[in-house]
């Protein structure tokens, strides 16, 4: 009984980790070789397969594309442009989207 209290109180813990971190930390940055342009069209398709609406908006040196949340903050990755390619940023502030961070990862 006594580890079955331990665990569900780390697992407590680890879910309340999320919400304590700021919000304009990255939970994960890559680099990659592709061009921003090059990453959001590969990234994109991923999110989609994996029952995600991604919303994507550009500028001139930078894609942003959000995925909303109605349980959390909106899931967000960046993509910048870099000498060599490119700088992703991956904000992942729900649990409960599977695939997220994946999906980058897969594109870089």
């Amino acid at each position: 009984m006594r580890t079955l209290m331990i665990s569900a109180t780390l697992t407590a813990l680890a879910l309340l980790t999320g919400c304590a971190s700021a919000p304009n930390e990255p939970t994960l940055t890559l680099e990659t070789k592709k061009s921003p342009e090059q990453f959001a069209a590969c990234v994109v398709p991923k999110l989609q397969g994996h029952s995600m609406s991604p919303i994507l908006s550009q500028a001139q040196r930078h894609y942003r594309i959000v995925v909303s949340s109605s349980v959390a903050a909106d899931n967000v990755i960046e993509a910048y442009k870099a000498p060599t390619g490119g700088k992703v940023f991956i904000y992942e502030r729900s649990l409960l989207t599977t695939g997220f961070g994946q999906a980058a990862k897969d594109c870089v």
